[in-house]
């Protein structure tokens, strides 16, 4: 029989809805400016064709999920599935919503203040419009809850690490869709590029997460849209000690001011600068820095598995931005990366060259997919 289920993805801002039935695309809903006084609503089928497109006010993420699943017209889900940003050391595989999984994931939110509250307050919002439907929490940190002992390790005081302050890693709903499509044998040893607002990538051998660039929170690693990925932790005390800035203050600056943001001084929109930058300098840095961090990494992800077969770019700026995919892999030609300017500009399943070493791929992610699979599998498997 089939299994309905409503995928919930929560931002801070923002609400993203999709309906699944097995796993068949039937209707998505996605809120912005939650809480913001002037949001959006929109409404796809799904062939993600837009249904509706209206402004709105959302005044919290309860409001705005009686009014995504209204507008869309949702049949009622036998189930619910959230992604979960941080599920720390102890949530490694999929969980049904509890008391005890709610009382653990608040204890996280430091870890995670940006997201946390988010699908918190989510979870209660279905919880009031289904009471009783089962909900399924899919933790982003779970595919890389076996990394090796040394990649989750930072160089600190071994009582810091007892208090859980190590590398995590994010993205992991996307990085299990990528090994899922494409299949451990055809990666090999294998460099994934997750690259969004939100930007990280994965070292995959086997199939398992052997390292990331996003550690203790999702600010850390890659250059992002608004986020400054790693510093010299110098810079940070120094604007502690000397610029007047508090732990907010820092906050702001390294998650909303930073990045391609920061750089450019204009925008966090890979497409804007890709599109301005010739006339603009500061857009031209921003998308070069961009670039160059991302070669940096791969170069480094490389070295930690020995080679490379196959690098994989997805997420937003992965599977659309072909100049930054093209930029990226000049001067990698020494690990085998070739990438062929027709394939690229297509947006080809595969761009690498023919003859390449390194087959170079790209892969358009579906972590409502993946949420969709690990809830029907849970419900289903409790119902036997």
């Amino acid at each position: 029989m089939p299994v309905r289920v409503l995928c919930v993805n929560s931002g801070s801002s923002s609400l993203k809805l999709a309906l699944y039935e097995d796993e068949a695309p039937i209707a998505s809903s996605a809120v912005e400016g939650i809480g913001l006084g002037e949001g959006r609503l929109t409404v796809r089928d799904g062939s993600a064709r837009i249904l509706r497109d209206e402004p709105g006010t959302f005044h919290d993420a309860g409001a705005a999920l009686r009014s995504a699943l209204g507008a869309a017209r949702f049949p009622a889900p036998d189930a619910a599935g959230h992604r979960i940003v941080h599920g720390g050391a102890d949530h490694t595989a999929p969980e049904r919503v509890t008391s005890q999984l709610l009382a653990a994931l608040r204890t996280l939110v430091p870890l995670a203040p940006l997201h946390l509250p988010a699908a918190l307050n989510s979870i209660d919002a279905v919880s009031a419009h289904f009471p009783g439907l089962p909900q399924i929490a899919c933790f982003d940190t779970a595919f890389h809850r076996r990394m090796p002992a040394v990649a989750q390790r930072l160089p600190l005081p071994r009582e810091l690490r007892a208090k859980g302050i190590q590398r995590y890693g994010f993205h992991g709903l996307s990085y299990e869709y990528v090994v899922a499509t494409l299949g451990a044998a055809t990666l090999g040893r294998a460099v994934i590029a997750h690259l969004g607002n939100g930007a990280s990538l994965a070292a995959v051998r086997d199939g398992l997460s052997v390292d990331t660039t996003m550690g203790f929170t999702p600010t850390g690693g890659l250059m992002m849209g608004t986020r400054s990925g790693d510093l010299d932790p110098g810079v940070l005390v120094h604007l502690l000690a000397h610029e007047g800035f508090d732990a907010g203050a820092i906050a702001r600056l390294v998650d909303h001011e930073s990045g391609l943001l920061g750089v450019s001084g204009k925008t966090s929109d890979m497409k804007v600068l890709l599109e301005t930058r010739a006339a603009e300098p500061h857009a031209a840095e921003a998308v070069e820095l961009f670039c160059y961090v991302l070669r940096k990494h791969i170069g480094a992800f490389a070295a930690v598995l020995g080679g490379i077969d196959t690098l994989v770019f997805t997420g937003g700026i992965g599977e659309r931005a072909a100049p930054v995919r093209e930029e990226t892999c000049r001067g990698l030609e020494h690990l085998g990366i070739q990438v062929d300017r027709d394939r690229n500009a297509r947006h080809d399943p595969i761009i690498s060259a023919p003859g390449s070493a390194c087959a170079v791929r790209v892969v358009r992610t579906d972590e409502d997919l993946m949420i969709a699979r690990h809830t029907r599998a849970l419900v289903t498997r409790a119902a036997v």
